[in-house]
């Protein structure tokens, strides 16, 4: 049995599209991971454009159609703690695998991050543009 999701998860998750939620909830069940970011507002956006974090101010963060994730080593206290959330690559195509798989199961078009050539997000998940406008 996997962790369930931390508050900071379920606030993280409010006003995202609910095709999107199923997918992070049924790929939490298969890989620990914490949500970091969901929606954004457009001047957070703009400070991450600015900072090259991101590349643009049409982010699918804007409308709730895109999520962040970090894998979670969790020690079985159930809180994310520091050395707890992973970044590594290895680790991403874990947690991507999981949400392709879910997304594949709730029958949900979605595009990683990771798959991009030219700026490749590890973790970055979006609904698929040409479902979800």
């Amino acid at each position: 049995m996997r962790t369930p999701f931390t508050m900071r998860d379920h606030q993280r998750l409010a006003g995202l599209h609910p095709d999107l939620v199923r997918v992070v909830e049924r790929a939490r069940l298969a890989v620990p991971f914490i949500v970091v970011e969901g929606m954004r507002s457009r001047e957070r956006q703009a400070r991450l454009v600015a900072i090259g974090a991101s590349r643009t101010m049409n982010s699918r963060h804007l409308t709730g159609h895109a999520i962040d994730l970090a894998y979670w080593l969790d020690d079985d206290d159930g809180t994310p703690e520091a050395g707890e959330i992973r970044w590594d690559w290895p680790l991403a195509h874990r947690i991507a695998a999981a949400m392709k798989n879910a997304a594949a199961a709730e029958d949900v078009a979605l595009a990683w991050g990771g798959d991009w050539a030219s700026f490749p997000d590890g973790p970055h998940f979006e609904l698929d543009r040409r479902i979800y406008p």
